[in-house]
């Protein structure tokens, strides 16, 4: 995979978050969703978020992409203060940086699996037609779905989908990637091969990844391994990966 895309040097904290809190109401009851989680992150990090269902990774997640904002506490991304960014700012900023890779998929539902790789090209990054087709051929080749180009999602198994969804959040080769539950409806080969793929950009163009996951394969691949529990991170652990 060649090189590109906004890669900082290793050293350089690409996600510096203190104190963030997240706080929703629900039936007009309080629920804090994070607690005063602080945590810095280096470019080209591999770095797995682990904990019991509803601990708080998406929530913290959707605030390191920007998809939503704390209640409190300071959060830069790639060097800006995304608390200040207003709608319109934050998802440009997420589309020029960020990765992202969803449970529930998100593939628009009208496209191919090629057009919905080529989708973040087209609409953020505006790339020539043939660097397009070019860079979404290798990204489908390398999740193994080349010969799968022409569906569209109603025709594709969960695991397949899943695939897709991984090339889209890679083909723009962003300076982030923001993985949750990525290998869920893999089997074991297609999830290391993924898993491979993914360090394998890490160390070619620099991009940092962070997953939300109970996955052991996964968490076994990681370099640094946080564990939330109640909002709160509760352990952090490094391991060669």
């Amino acid at each position: 995979m060649a090189s590109g895309g906004g890669a900082r040097a290793p050293g350089v904290n690409v996600v510096r978050a203190t104190d963030l809190t997240k706080t929703y109401a629900a039936d007009g009851v309080e629920v804090r969703a994070l607690r005063s989680v602080s945590v810095d992150v280096e470019a080209g990090s591999f770095i797995a978020f682990i904990g019991p269902s509803g601990s708080g990774k998406t929530t913290l997640l959707n605030l390191l992409g920007c998809l939503d904002k704390p209640t409190s506490g300071q959060l830069e991304v790639a060097g800006i203060d995304v608390t200040r960014l207003g709608r319109r700012h934050a998802a440009a900023f997420r589309g020029a940086r960020i990765g992202f890779v969803f449970q529930s998929f998100n593939l628009v539902p009208v496209l191919t699996a090629f057009e919905n790789v080529e989708y973040p090209l087209v609409m953020v990054q505006d790339r020539p037609a043939g660097e397009r087709r070019s860079r979404v051929l290798e990204l489908l080749g390398a999740v193994g779905m080349a010969d799968q180009r022409d569906k569209r999602p109603e025709q594709l198994s969960g695991g397949q989908k899943q695939r897709v969804a991984i090339a889209r959040a890679l083909v723009t080769r962003p300076e982030l990637v923001l993985a949750d539950e990525p290998t869920a409806n893999l089997d074991r080969e297609t999830a290391y091969t993924i898993i491979a793929l993914m360090k394998k950009m890490r160390d070619e163009v620099g991009t940092t990844f962070l997953f939300a996951t109970h996955d052991t394969r996964i968490i076994g691949a990681a370099e640094i391994v946080y564990t939330i529990e109640d909002g709160r991170l509760t352990g952090r652990r490094e391991q060669r990966g």
